[in-house]
């Protein structure tokens, strides 16, 4: 099997996605925010995952190879934009994975359309905790455009401080390798970079906590659910993902050690086995 690219439109917005995979049961994977994209958040384990199912990575608007328009970017419009997406590749209902911010969506997407989905795995998720990381700071930084666009410009300009950034959501700096480095690098350089995720945090970080707060709906959900985290995310607590699990029942949460807020490519080993693990054994 080969890993295909895909350009589709949807909703009007060129879409770029990866394939691959012949199996009967359709698999979504989500990228998070920031400097992200389905290559950077999925290509180790993509291969894996195409043996038993057809396995869909896309890029989502304003990230990877997709369309960088100028727009406001909020929670619901990725949400209708990934049912959109569904719709235009004839899926009814899918398993959806989605790290960081693409769990939150993953979450969003069953909580608003539950027939879409037939299987739930939110990974280190947005949407599992009710303030970010330094919050007062981090509300300062979005709503000061100035400050994150120089931030953003002196990142664009030297790949230490992009390899930086890259180790925050790493608990093992050593397993950043080049050809990931060069990977990232190249994302930070493409025009637009961050905007769309600047956007999205102006719209989800307010004064008092953050806007996008799952918590309280997760006994809605009624899907096989596995949450992954890794131990020692520094961006998305892990008392946040044992606190899902204990409000969402029948849930599962699986614990990686040694890792960050990045475990699919921290271990991807470690990841893939949990993913089949709980899809060989939930029909």
């Amino acid at each position: 099997m080969a890993l295909k690219d895909l350009f589709l439109e949807v909703q009007g917005l060129t879409t770029h996605l990866f394939c691959m995979g012949e199996g009967e049961q359709a698999i979504l994977l989500l990228h998070g925010g920031g400097v992200d994209s389905a290559r950077l958040s999925w290509e180790p384990i993509i291969p894996a995952l195409a043996k038993t199912h057809r396995v869909y990575a896309p890029d989502l608007p304003g990230y990877g190879d997709s369309a960088h328009p100028d727009i406001p970017y909020t929670m619901a419009f990725y949400i209708d934009f990934v049912t959109a997406l569904l719709d235009t590749l004839n899926l009814t209902r899918v398993t959806v994975a989605g790290v960081s911010m693409g769990g939150g969506i993953a979450i969003g997407l069953t909580l608003t359309y539950p027939e879409r989905v037939q299987r739930l795995i939110p990974v280190d998720s947005y949407g599992l905790q009710r303030f970010a990381p330094a919050h007062r700071w981090s509300y300062w930084l979005v709503q000061l455009d100035w400050l994150n666009r120089l931030t953003w410009w002196i990142i664009t300009r030297h790949p230490a401080l992009a390899k930086a950034s890259l180790q925050q959501v790493f608990y093992d700096p050593r397993k950043i390798d080049s050809d990931l480095m060069n990977a990232v690098w190249e994302e930070v350089r493409k025009p637009h970079a961050g905007r769309a995720f600047h956007a999205f945090q102006r719209h989800e970080v307010l004064k008092n906590g953050l806007r996008t707060v799952y918590l309280d709906r997760l006994n809605e959900i009624k899907v096989p659910t596995l949450f992954v985290h890794g131990e020692h995310d520094r961006l998305v607590p892990l008392e946040c993902a044992y606190e899902a699990h204990r409000r969402l029942s029948g849930s599962q949460l699986t614990i990686l050690p040694q890792c960050g807020h990045w475990p699919q490519r921290e271990n991807p080993s470690a990841f893939i086995q949990a993913l089949m693990a709980f899809l060989s054994t939930i029909s």
